[in-house]
């Protein structure tokens, strides 16, 4: 059995100390790199691949830049550093000591909010298994990877929770991390969307703006928790996860560049057109948005939430950035929402502690926006008349308030024939999904070579030009 300890597996945990939580990740460990050799990257598990390897927590150099075969990768565990005399900032108990255990009154709810988080880490990396065999260029391609490692490695930060402070559940919970599978009829990921396909590459920078978003809000309300290990570790999970949001935000931003480059020159703007010089017509991005936006959208909960009020309360769950916020227990306010009500939306107040998802989501959306701002701006910069909208909250919805609706992207209530009837219109149909996967039918494994359907990065990765051998690959 190969050994855990502080040499193989990066930490400031002082892991090769505790010989406890060393047998039990050494137990843990043959498992994980099974669960990674049969369910990771398909085809490039031997493939040196140039990646950043965390190595502490300080902001000047907390990272290692260097080529690695994935298995071999050291995935770390790391907290950020505690803040002295930290105490907890909202809720019932706010202006307590934050806790360096887990309170017995909040074991079961601290264990369900770590699992959960950590599903999302090995689902994504599932759902993007295959997509090296249609990378658009070798400099994509590491990205892919990047985002995959450190998945990995956010996965170990919740099993080390697990592990560390939740006994034999904690075991229990965190192989059953491993025996979960995206899409798997019988034993899917916790969330509905981890259980997406996303097999293409405009999926996935998709996936990695608006789902690893929903990942960055998270985190920011879990690093307000009492709970200080969990607060300290999500904390430097947002280091990492500001990389996976930058690779979404900047593909789609090329995706589009290109696209606008290519209807400019042509003076062509019918889709089928469009289509036909081999690009995606701007539609269907609008398409794809809608759906992994709403998707995403799901990720935050119910509208209306008792299981929030109690996390806010109990001090285990906060709002992002709780210290914008004038009133940190929020007994006394309430939040304006939409509610359905006889077949029309109607406005209710709802007691603030109760609507703390939809807070949350708020920051979401804004968030958002200004990622659409940016893409509307390099339509705009090639003079094509186009324009990208987040779809209403209302909009193709499972969870909450919204999921039994039938509402247009504008937020309209529609009969359910009706929008059956005009659903092409809003999400990618069977055809649209053919065609940007006719796109994507073989890798880009010349690093000087970038497909046709995307523009090359301004930069490089770390100071290295745009067309260094990111990944070596016996094809």
């Amino acid at each position: 059995m190969q050994s855990v300890n502080s040499d193989r597996i990066p930490n400031n945990v002082g892991l090769g100390s505790d010989k406890r939580l060393q047998r039990a990740l050494e137990s843990w460990q043959p498992s994980f790199l099974r669960w990674w050799r049969e369910m990771g990257p398909s085809g490039f598990q031997e493939d040196l691949v140039y990646l950043r390897t965390a190595t502490g927590v300080d902001s000047d150099g907390w990272a290692h830049f260097d080529y690695v075969k994935m298995p071999d990768y050291r995935w770390g565990i790391f907290l950020a550093d505690p803040v002295p005399g930290r105490t907890i900032g909202f809720g019932d108990n706010r202006g307590q000591p934050v806790w360096q255990d887990v309170p017995g009154e909040h074991r079961n709810t601290l264990r369900r909010l770590i699992v959960t988080q950590g599903d999302t880490e090995p689902a994504s990396v599932e759902q993007q298994r295959l997509l090296g065999h249609s990378c658009p260029s070798v400099y994509d391609m590491r990205n892919l990877f990047q985002v995959n490692v450190e998945e990995g490695r956010h996965l170990w930060a919740m099993v080390y929770l697990l592990h560390s402070y939740f006994g034999r559940d904690g075991r229990e919970e965190a192989e059953a991390l491993l025996q979960r599978r995206s899409g798997d009829p019988d034993k899917p990921r916790m969330l509905g969307a981890f259980n997406e396909p996303c097999t293409d590459w405009l999926s996935f920078f998709m996936f990695t703006f608006f789902t690893d978003r929903d990942g960055k809000f998270q985190l920011l309300a879990l690093a307000e928790s009492g709970f200080d290990p969990l607060s300290r570790t999500t904390r430097f999970m947002l280091t990492e996860e500001a990389h996976h949001m930058y690779v979404g935000e900047t593909g789609v931003l090329r995706i589009l560049d290109r696209t606008a480059r290519v209807m400019a020159e042509s003076k062509r703007d019918h889709p089928d057109d469009v289509r036909r010089l081999g690009v995606i017509d701007l539609p269907t991005m609008q398409r794809y948005m809608n759906l992994w936006y709403s998707l995403s959208l799901d990720l935050f909960g119910g509208e209306i939430s008792s299981n929030a009020a109690s996390f806010f309360a109990a001090g285990l769950k906060g709002r992002a950035k709780e210290e914008q916020f004038e009133d940190h227990l929020a007994l006394q306010g309430s939040y304006a929402m939409r509610v359905p009500k006889d077949g029309r939306i109607e406005r209710a107040d709802v007691p603030l502690r109760n609507a703390m998802n939809e807070v949350l989501r708020d920051a979401y959306v804004e968030d958002c926006q200004r990622g659409l701002d940016k893409w509307n701006r390099a339509i705009a910069a090639r003079g094509v008349p186009f324009e990208l909208t987040l779809p209403s909250r209302l909009f193709h919805r499972r969870i909450g308030l919204y999921a039994d609706l039938h509402a247009d992207p504008q937020g309209n209530l529609l009969a359910k024939e009706e929008w059956e009837a005009r659903r092409n219109d809003w999400l990618p149909s069977t055809a649209d999904k053919a065609f940007v996967e006719s796109l994507m039918t073989k890798a880009t494994f010349d690093p000087t070579k970038m497909a046709n359907w995307i523009s090359a990065p301004k930069q490089g990765i770390k100071g290295r030009p745009v067309d260094f051998e990111y990944v070596r690959h016996d094809a």
